[in-house]
């Protein structure tokens, strides 16, 4: 009597199971790197836009600096979010160009944040309520 052979384990294919192909990863990576570009020189040109109409109203113009500091955190998140895809999918040269995009998205964080921290300083903190001034020929010079 002959035994039916067991058939052959069918694996399943996952993103990450084999390396993407050389070309497929680069246009990805360039395709996806424009996109970005465009979208931070549409923000770029629309924050610029607000701050000319504001016409020197300091709310709009604070609003629009908070706001364009809000688009970038939220920019940065979804660049690493699809860094962390490419890695998955074992697209090097995509990784690399995301993770490039998302170190110019901190940087340029970095400084929107500091330009607005340097433009809003925080009010001095208010002396202690037990403090007495010390005037001169007063007697109460500590």
């Amino acid at each position: 009597m002959a035994q039916p052979l067991p058939e052959p384990l069918t694996r399943r294919r996952f993103p990450w199971s084999s390396r993407t192909s050389l070309g497929t990863d680069l246009a990805g990576g360039i395709l996806l790197l424009m996109i970005e570009a465009a979208l931070g020189a549409w923000k770029l040109f629309s924050d610029s836009m607000e701050v000319w109409a504001a016409q020197g109203d300091r709310t709009r113009t604070d609003a629009s600096g908070l706001s364009g500091i809000a688009w970038l955190e939220h920019f940065l998140v979804a660049v690493l979010i699809l860094a962390v895809v490419a890695a998955l999918s074992r697209a090097p040269w995509t990784t690399v160009l995301q993770l490039l995009v998302a170190g110019a998205a901190v940087v340029l964080l970095v400084l929107a944040q500091h330009g607005y921290d340097q433009r809003h300083p925080e009010p001095p903190p208010p002396p202690d309520p037990h403090y007495t001034p010390c005037y001169s020929g007063s007697g109460r010079c500590h």
